[in-house]
């Protein structure tokens, strides 16, 4: 079997937990009609979170990757699949992998609204990115994106289950994957597509990624 592809640290839990909240709040405070205790109440307790968190975070904000890394710097995460679970700009979704084919679904929240009651292109994009690299890493053979076509064919709604499938290629220096985004009652009609190049990386070749600090 391929060893799946992983580059950085795997999220605390309440990374994980947090991430969930902070996209679900960002949409009901969006969706508010008027200024509200609660959200005042959340601000105040934001601000207090970020003053708290920043006298504990590392000093110098840049990632603990390469054999030179200084020792001050953060913990990267692992950005090889599911970002979405533990950092709330990111969709959410879920991936089966079956070789070259993939499927799975994505919900869209209010956080990624762009016309109204649509997703955001650019969200889209980023889906699409996200969801193929999780595809190629699961297999054994990814890399850098070199090229994304993303294209619109329906507006794509929020808060509807939505379904994906992903076919892929690979020759000896790259790899090519495509990409449809549909309804489940429509699979014939997709919302959007992509096509999307990347170089099929050597993983020899991966500059070395510290791992978590453990403190008392």
């Amino acid at each position: 079997m391929t060893e799946r592809w992983t580059f950085g640290v795997e999220p605390l839990t309440q990374t994980q937990e947090a991430a969930g909240l902070l996209r679900r709040v960002a949409g009901l405070v969006a969706a508010m009609e008027a200024d509200a205790g609660p959200v005042e109440q959340l601000i105040a307790d934001l601000r207090a979170a970020h003053e708290s968190l920043e006298a504990i975070a590392p000093a110098d904000m840049g990632p603990r990757v390469g054999a030179d890394a200084a020792a001050d710097r953060r913990v990267y995460l692992d950005h090889s699949r599911d970002i979405g679970a533990y950092n709330p700009a990111f969709p959410e979704y879920t991936i089966d992998v079956n070789g070259s084919r993939a499927s799975g679904s994505v919900t869209f929240p209010l956080a990624f609204e762009g016309p109204p009651g649509i997703v955001h292109g650019g969200v889209l994009g980023t889906f699409f990115d996200c969801v193929i690299q999780h595809h190629n890493c699961d297999v054994g053979v990814a890399g850098k994106t070199t090229s994304l076509l993303v294209e619109y064919h329906r507006p794509t709604p929020l808060f509807e289950p939505l379904l994906f499938e992903i076919d892929r290629e690979v020759d000896d220096a790259r790899i090519t994957s495509r990409a449809r985004l549909v309804r489940g009652d429509r699979p014939e009609k997709p919302l959007c597509s992509a096509t999307m190049q990347a170089v099929a990386g050597d993983r020899a070749r991966l500059s070395p990624v510290s791992p978590r600090r453990i403190t008392p």
